[in-house]
């Protein structure tokens, strides 16, 4: 058997390899377009084949797919149709999509890669010859009816990008919002010292200072929430321009339902195509909030990696589980390998977010954004980071995360700032003597007060008790 076929289309003649569902223009932009080995992301393909699948139950729906005419289709075409994109969204044809992400602005070879691949095997479902120069079901007037690549192609970026948010990134941050959580309630009774610009503060329980990062990941939860209501309108039914050309006044709509039917996910057809085509300010909106969830984490997992640090010449409040060697030259040290790893892919989504806004504002040309497959590339990949990082996180240093009581008690009472309980007993100015002469004697404030008799002993207890520090007196 040859390892190509011939395939032709309106520029002529074209090799493709032998047993491809595609055809010849996704084969002229694999050629075109040797630029970096990356393919679309595979939930961006999959949601493609969700919007060819809401198309065809839209048109079908809309009598466009069925009876007479050269457009039309039988029953059982339609149905092959139908499964073909079914096969696209479970996963079956993932191999059959070589296109490059740095590919035409609008995605118009991708979404021709999907409808070929679609009518190629809608076409051997019904016992066709796929390889044939006629196409029963085609690619152009079937597959892609009352469609543009200019409002489908940023449809389906919509679309993988709720639910991937709606299906994974809001499900592990809710793992790891409960994981702080339980942290939080363990360790309540731990006083320990805080920090404020790197300098002893006064002290806390280190439950409280857990208790804060968890609260850091239920507003990122939110963050989360806001990033899918930014890209619930759908371009889909503009067509080219935005102006519908093509399509049935009531395709965009019905397109919509039938997606949010698929995914549970309350999709709307755009308020206004014009601006849906041209612009993507709502996926770089709702890209921001990623951007803001990576903050977080990024801040979070550094903040962890700090109070790790030691084990004897750092704080170690805490004791991060042991994962790897950590050396190539000191033996027995230990890193905090997941800290830094959370911290780099965070860094890698910040970076995106510079991508998707300088998209957003330059390649919007009046009625089209020609950044398009790079903004779903980036979108997509700050998804997968965040979601499968916070995973490893939790299950390879949040779930063998261990308190470190000892040393968090031991610098409490060393803390000068152990004086600031004192203000309202002896003054501001009095409390900063002491503090001076505590530091310079390398006393502690509770020795110096014993020595002076600053207060009587049970005051001086009462007022110096860490934990009543923790929380405001009445």
């Amino acid at each position: 058997m040859s390892e190509y076929r011939i395939e032709v289309d309106s520029m002529g003649e074209v090799q493709v390899p032998a047993n491809a569902y595609y055809s010849a223009q996704t084969q002229r932009a694999v050629e075109n377009f040797p630029i970096s080995g990356w393919e679309l992301p595979i939930p961006l393909i999959r949601a493609m084949g969700r919007v060819k699948l809401a198309c065809a139950i839209a048109n079908h729906d809309l009598g466009k797919l069925t009876g007479s005419g050269k457009t039309r289709l039988s029953e059982e075409q339609v149905a092959a149709m139908k499964s073909a994109c079914h096969e696209v969204i479970d996963g079956k044809m993932d191999g059959e999509f070589p296109i490059d992400v740095f590919q035409t602005g609008s995605g118009t070879s991708s979404n021709m890669n999907v409808n070929e691949v679609i009518s190629n095997r809608a076409i051997e479902i019904l016992g066709g010859d796929r390889f044939s120069k006629s196409k029963p079901i085609h690619p152009n007037d079937h597959v892609n009816m009352g469609q543009s690549t200019n409002d489908t192609f940023p449809t389906a970026i919509h679309v993988a990008t709720a639910v991937e948010i709606e299906t994974k990134l809001i499900p592990m941050l809710k793992r790891f919002h409960e994981s702080l959580q339980e942290k939080a309630s363990k360790w309540d009774r731990v006083i320990k010292i805080g920090r404020t610009h790197l300098m002893d503060a006064t002290p806390l329980r280190l439950g409280q200072e857990f208790g804060g990062f968890a609260r850091q990941i239920e507003l990122s939860i939110e963050r989360a929430k806001q990033a899918l209501k930014g890209v619930l309108e759908l371009p889909v039914g503009g067509t080219a321009v935005g102006s519908g050309i093509n399509t049935h006044p009531e395709f965009g709509a019905r397109v919509a339902k039938a997606l949010a039917d698929q995914t549970g996910i309350p999709f709307i057809e755009a308020v206004n195509h014009f601006e849906a085509n041209a612009q993507r300010d709502g996926l770089v909106e709702s890209h921001g909030q990623i951007k803001a969830i990576a903050m977080t984490l990024f801040n979070l997992s550094n903040n962890i990696r700090w109070l790790g640090s030691g084990p004897r010449c750092g704080f170690y409040e805490v004791i991060l589980p042991d994962r790897q060697p950590g050396s190539s030259i000191m033996p027995g040290k230990v890193n905090p390998v997941m800290c830094e790893s959370m911290m780099q892919l965070t860094a890698r989504v910040m970076g995106n977010d510079t991508t998707m806004t300088l998209c957003g504002a330059s390649g919007g040309n009046f009625q089209l954004n020609i950044m398009m497959p790079v903004m779903g590339h980036a979108m997509l990949e700050s998804i997968m980071l965040l979601t499968n990082g916070v995973g490893a996180f939790i299950e390879f240093c949040m779930d063998g995360l261990e308190a470190n009581p000892e040393a968090c008690e031991a610098s409490v009472e060393q803390s000068l700032s152990m004086v600031t309980s004192l203000n309202p007993h002896i003054g501001y100015e009095k409390a900063a003597k002491l503090t001076k002469e505590a530091f310079a004697s390398g006393k502690t404030i509770r020795e110096l007060c014993l020595e002076q008799n600053v207060l009587p002993k049970e005051t001086l207890d009462e007022a110096l008790d860490p934990f009543t520090m923790t929380e405001p007196q009445a």
